[in-house]
């Protein structure tokens, strides 16, 4: 999926217009979830390296381990995001997102622990530090938007902010400033740590 043929119809939690390629890696959500968080990632592999197949290998538990001496630090991990954000702009889904994706890991954001329960986990191809794609942010600022129009989006924050000291993604290079421009959410959607030096947006 590209930004200019970016469709809003749903499948349950499946936005159709997605390419789907579905994990083993998720759950139920816990009785009474409110899916009222978005957190955004920054993943390659290897690292900085763009465009493979490695990305979604890991995603769906067929990442040959033995294909670059990095994998190794990963090996065994099963992990999984609701949606992936490649350079390019194409959007995939590999969870439901009415199910629990394995994302966050150990996280806490407004009051509540174990994020995964009630958040939407995004992945965007990138390196920590370094810059996004215009593509990415088109169809991230329109993923977002769709998510709000479905379920009950309150607060967007990164990985950083909801595992701060454990994460550091999607890092410094994100522009959560021309995300906040494109999404036209108030700065109470968002980390206090990005807003602060940006005026609020009605």
């Amino acid at each position: 999926m590209r930004p200019e043929t970016f469709e809003a119809s749903w499948a349950g939690g499946w936005l159709a217009s997605a390419r789907h390629c579905p994990s083993p890696n998720h759950g139920p959500r816990p009785a009474g979830a409110l899916i009222d968080l978005i957190v955004l990632h920054s993943i390659s592999l290897p690292p900085g390296v763009y465009g493979g197949p490695e990305v979604e290998q890991l995603f769906t538990n067929a990442l040959d381990w033995d294909a670059h001496p990095y994998f190794g630090q990963i090996r065994g991990m099963e992990v999984s995001a609701h949606f992936f954000i490649r350079r390019d702009g194409e959007l995939v889904q590999f969870v439901d997102v009415d199910a629990r994706a394995w994302h966050a890991g150990p996280s806490s954001w407004r009051g509540r622990e174990n994020c995964n329960d009630d958040s939407i986990g995004i992945e965007l191809e990138g390196l920590e530090g370094e810059p996004f794609e215009a593509a990415q942010y088109a169809t991230l600022s329109q993923l977002c938007h769709r998510l709000k129009e479905r379920y009950p989006v309150t607060h967007i924050a990164g990985h950083e902010h909801i595992a701060p000291g454990r994460k550091q993604d999607p890092g410094p290079g994100f522009d959560w400033a021309r995300l906040q421009h494109d999404l036209a959410w108030s700065s109470a959607y968002f980390p206090d740590a990005v807003t602060g030096a940006n005026p609020p947006i009605a």
